[in-house]
């Protein structure tokens, strides 16, 4: 799965981005719709999903893929994209909304929000789910090669430790570079401190001499092989794979933190089919089909009551896919940095131009 989210924050920053008042195509008809259409995640909703859905309704789907939230917004800013359900990351949602792009949920028309895990009933991004419905969820952490480290590694101090110098990969995105930038400092993920946001800023300074470089692509291609002993890493299917077929490549989620990340459903301002919207909605929240997520697309489902139809019960143990309430107790969702945003990407200019 790729992680390019985060880069959203900067994207849309930039462009200054104001909500287009016509909307996502019009006002919904009061005929029951016979059409859906989609914009996400790339390899995030699995093709059983849709065909489940479609088989069971009648309604048509049709799906389009973004690789980068920025695009996504983008795209509902411009008006009229005829999108009933798009798929924002969490701090995504909240520019949506600042942006007046998606509706408020009429939770009077979804069944099936009681079925969330804790850490998605309530998020930080969007109290009380008001905008937004978690569909599947991960991490940022920490994956390593054991034979290359000839050691156990559970700190993000293993990326700046010069026994690994030329083998260490870190995330070739600004915000996931900054979360073990500023933890390893003592710092939250989530700060929007001047002070701490440079702090941060000179350890990544500091880091650069003993990096291999960024890389956001194949870093797990390179753990297994060897050429990289530690690299900061999304947790998922895709580090999950290579951690089930190398017994040498560990996934961890560092002691001083680590991050959560979620992508889920929102209704597009004015969907053009609004009625198929809500369907989908409840018919993703439906465990049995929540848990297609991690049964054939290989992500961690939002859906606690899911996991009793995982079948591959050996996703359940992975902590690359379901990391424990233990693990991820000093996790965090990262946020929109707001005015923040200004620091981190005047510092992420120097590290990337030291």
């Amino acid at each position: 799965m790729k992680r390019t989210a985060l880069l959203t924050v900067v994207a849309v920053a930039a462009l200054g981005l104001t909500a287009c008042s016509s909307g996502a195509g019009g006002s919904s008809t009061s005929a029951a719709s016979t059409k859906l259409n989609i914009y996400a995640w790339a390899d995030e909703i699995p093709k059983t999903v849709i065909a489940a859905f479609e088989k069971e309704t009648g309604i048509s789907v049709t799906v389009d893929t973004f690789d980068a939230n920025e695009t996504m917004i983008s795209k509902l800013a411009a008006g009229g994209s005829g999108y009933d359900i798009v798929e924002p990351s969490q701090y995504a949602v909240q520019q949506l909304v600042g942006q007046d792009l998606v509706e408020k949920l009429d939770h009077s028309k979804i069944t099936g929000l009681d079925k969330l895990g804790a850490k998605f009933a309530d998020p930080s991004y969007d109290k009380g789910n008001e905008y937004s419905v978690p569909w599947i969820w991960g991490t940022t952490g920490l994956a390593y090669n054991e034979k290359c480290t000839g050691t156990a590694i559970d700190s993000w101090k293993a990326l700046w430790d010069p026994a690994y110098k030329g083998k260490i990969y870190m995330l070739d995105n600004m915000l996931s570079a900054y979360i073990p930038a500023l933890q390893v400092n003592g710092l939250k993920a989530t700060s929007t401190s001047e002070k701490d946001i440079a702090k941060a800023t000179q350890s990544l300074l500091d880091q650069k001499p003993l990096l291999a470089g960024y890389n956001s692509s194949n870093y797990s291609d390179l753990l297994a092989s060897g050429d990289a002993c530690v690299a900061e890493a999304y947790g998922g299917s895709a580090i999950a794979k290579v951690t089930a077929a190398n017994p040498d490549v560990k996934f961890v989620i560092p002691k001083e933190g680590g991050t959560l990340w979620v992508d889920g459903f929102a209704v597009a301002k004015n969907a053009p089919h609004a009625d198929a919207a809500y369907k989908w909605l409840n018919f993703t929240l439906r465990p049995e089909i929540a848990a297609m997520a991690t049964n054939d697309g290989g992500s961690a489902t939002a859906n606690e009551a899911a996991k009793a139809d995982i079948t591959d019960k050996t996703m359940l143990e992975s902590v690359a896919v379901y990391p424990t309430d233990e693990q991820l107790k000093e996790s965090e969702f990262i946020v929109d940095p707001g005015k923040a945003l200004q620091y981190f990407q005047q510092g992420w200019t120097k590290v990337k131009a030291s």
